[in-house]
């Protein structure tokens, strides 16, 4: 296996776990993330609920898709989605080294985005 494909396998499985993560946890309903639903886009319990799996089960879905068949404007919108679930830490009063914690949500898709592009 080349360098080039151990980067790009890398990337992939990084990219897929935090997803995967991701999903799983607001599958389950995580409290906190929740709460921040409600306080950021005015929903109640049960639509922030039903929200928060919505987007768990899109999570799983582009963790899978990016192991299976990456998809270079899929993977900006996993960037875009990294960049605004670790900004919504300091948006609902967490310190900003939560957000700056979490810069690898959106740096690696970020990086497989340009890696693909630099291919083509």
């Amino acid at each position: 296996m080349t360098n080039e494909k151990k980067i790009e396998w890398i990337l992939r499985v990084g990219v897929a776990g935090e997803f995967l993560g991701h999903g799983v946890f607001a599958i389950l309903g995580k409290a906190d993330w929740i709460k921040w639903t409600e306080q950021l886009a005015g929903f109640d319990t049960a639509t922030a609920t039903t929200f928060m799996l919505v987007v768990g089960l899109v999570d799983v879905a582009l963790a899978i898709l990016v192991l299976t068949k990456p998809i270079r404007p899929i993977l900006l919108w996993m960037a875009f989605w990294g960049f605004w679930t670790a900004l919504v830490r300091p948006l609902v009063g967490l310190p900003v080294w939560d957000f700056v914690e979490r810069f690898a949500n959106w740096a690696a898709p970020l990086a497989l985005y340009y890696f693909y592009k630099s291919k083509k």
